[in-house]
């Protein structure tokens, strides 16, 4: 007899072991992403503008699979379906804002920081039970923050992309936390 078969499962197990691989993807993705725009974040040229517009496509990828996950195991997905709007909108917003230059660029990204840094919010509170969602809910407070800096560094000389890097890999450090504290019972969510 195998032991590991009399093993029950729980409602959250299934879920959190996919929400922690989608984390973990996340994680590497934006740290490989923000790696590539931070050597093209002084000039808008053909591969920087590839990136931004890979960037929110990348995350609607991800909150398709999030929101099918959720789905499955009766979780809420109100919230991601508005993220896969947001962030398919900001996706073809920063294409055509590549045409006009990096404030343009500046300003489409802000605005989608903001508003999909309040989704990430929602979505982390109302995840609590899973754990580790604090750094979710973090990273959703300081994603609307930067994204009011983003706006406002728009109108000023010399705007570059390298804090769209630096924000990217910052949200994946929260990926990565998320990733490895969830799960966990008796810790702060």
């Amino acid at each position: 007899m195998d032991t590991l078969i009399d093993k029950p499962t729980t409602r959250t197990d299934v879920p959190t072991a996919a929400l922690r691989k989608l984390y973990l993807v996340r994680s590497a993705f934006a740290a490989a992403w923000a790696a590539l725009l931070f050597t093209t974040a002084d000039t808008l040229g053909p591969l920087s503008a590839t990136l931004l517009v890979i960037y929110p496509l990348f995350d609607v990828a991800c909150a398709v699979v999030d929101v099918q996950s959720a789905r499955t195991h009766a979780g809420p997905v109100r919230h991601l379906h508005l993220n896969i709007a947001l962030s398919a909108l900001t996706g073809a917003g920063l294409a055509v804002a590549a045409t006009s230059g990096i404030p343009a660029v500046l300003r489409v990204w802000g605005v989608w920081a903001v508003t999909a840094g309040l989704v990430q919010l929602a979505v982390g509170v109302s995840r609590r039970q899973l754990g580790g969602q604090w750094a979710m809910i973090a990273s959703g407070g300081i994603s609307a923050l930067a994204g009011a800096s983003f706006f406002a560094q728009a109108g000023q000389d010399g705007a570059t992309l390298t804090n769209l890097a630096g924000y990217a890999f910052l949200g994946g450090v929260f990926f990565l936390v998320s990733a490895l504290r969830l799960g966990r019972t008796g810790t702060p969510t």
